[in-house]
């Protein structure tokens, strides 16, 4: 495996992640109102204020209620792009893609890892494209996210 992660745990020597570092959500249920209540996010990247939100599924499943609206409504402003994805974190083995961007969705799509890696970075160019604008105004294409705020 290769890549940078943050999320360095060793549950052999450590115990269980989920367990021990996890906050316990359910704590907070009685400060909203209704079913409404804290959910996990799998993952999320920002680049120039846009987002993109990771969310892992076992299976093509239809979305809860909330978690639809959520998407919904926080994708409506094209900041955030979420990639509902179905298959085996384990092995990551994926076989399906929901993509929410401007507070709507074209629903499942077979997919598999490669393609999922190649959506990411397309989302990337995408998320950099003011940020490559700027810089070729200057004179230059930046090489880093740091090197094109310091041009900025």
């Amino acid at each position: 495996m290769n890549g940078y992660n943050p999320l360095r745990w060793d549950c052999e020597k450590r115990g269980c992640f989920n367990k021990l570092k996890r906050p316990k959500i359910e704590m907070f249920a009685d400060c909203f109102p209704g079913r409404i209540n804290f959910g996990d996010v799998d993952a999320i990247v920002e680049i120039n204020g846009k987002g993109l939100m990771l969310e892992w599924k076992e299976g093509r499943q239809e979305l809860k209620t909330g978690q639809r609206l959520m998407y919904e409504r926080l994708t409506k402003t094209k900041l955030l792009t979420i990639l509902v994805v179905s298959g085996n974190a384990e092995n990551m083995n994926v076989d399906g893609l929901m993509v929410w961007f401007a507070g709507k969705t074209d629903g499942w799509k077979l997919y598999d890892f490669n393609s999922l890696k190649q959506r990411i970075k397309n989302w990337v160019k995408w998320a950099r494209k003011d940020e490559y604008a700027r810089a070729e105004n200057q004179g230059s294409r930046p090489n880093s996210v740091q090197q094109a705020a310091v041009t900025a």
